[in-house]
């Protein structure tokens, strides 16, 4: 006698349920902003912030019209290892010299680059004939609301340097094998310079610069 029981049918198994949706944060509101200091280069902000909760607090805030760092890099002799302009100058806030990328302020409406060029051609005197973007990042957002872009400058040639009166530079030109040693026996204490050396060293073993 032929069998009659009959064939189960399969059935797909349901969807994972997709998780949560965070709930999309709020940002503090700005109550008031009162400028506290008018400096030169930087003003001073005091800013009232009101919190998602409700809290109230005061925050000081520095304003700065944003700064260029310069890497720029002499690849004629060892492409392998280019030599890097860096500068040693003494610092007052840091009362000590420092060794450096050249670097400055973007005057009021000054373009990036304008600047780049600009201010490296006055510490230095060197200009390039290439510029690329290579990193632009906050140099301490707790209080400073400075945007740093980082360029790196090639096809360099040398120039007459026209520094302020203030700026008592000396010039180095390093193999970037002897900047990097310079950074890792803790000998470059510049947030930028390292930065900048770190992330172009990395980058040119990872892709074509």
């Amino acid at each position: 006698m032929a069998s009659t029981a009959k064939k189960t049918k399969k059935t797909a198994p349901a969807p994972a349920a997709k998780p949560p949706r965070p709930p999309k944060a709020r940002k503090p509101k700005l109550i008031s902003s009162e400028l506290s200091f008018k400096g030169r280069v930087f003003n001073v902000f005091s800013d009232t912030i009101e919190e998602p909760g409700g809290h109230r607090h005061v925050k000081d805030v520095i304003r700065h019209n944003g700064s260029v760092v310069m890497l720029a890099i002499d690849e004629s002799t060892d492409p392998s290892d280019p030599e890097v302009i860096l500068e040693r100058q003494y610092r007052h806030a840091a009362g000590q010299y420092l060794i450096e990328l050249p670097a400055g302020s973007r005057n009021p409406g000054e373009p990036p680059l304008a600047a780049a060029k600009r201010e490296h051609i006055e510490e230095t005197g060197y200009r390039a004939k290439k510029w690329s973007v290579l990193l632009r990042y906050f140099a301490s957002p707790g209080f400073l609301g400075e945007w740093m872009q980082i360029y790196l400058a090639r096809d360099i040639r040398e120039g007459i340097a026209t520094p302020e009166a203030d700026e008592q530079i000396e010039i180095l030109r390093l193999p970037l094998s002897e900047a990097l040693a310079l950074v890792a026996a803790n000998k470059i204490h510049d947030g930028k310079t390292l930065i900048a050396l770190m992330l172009y060293d990395a980058t040119r073993r990872t892709s074509h610069l």
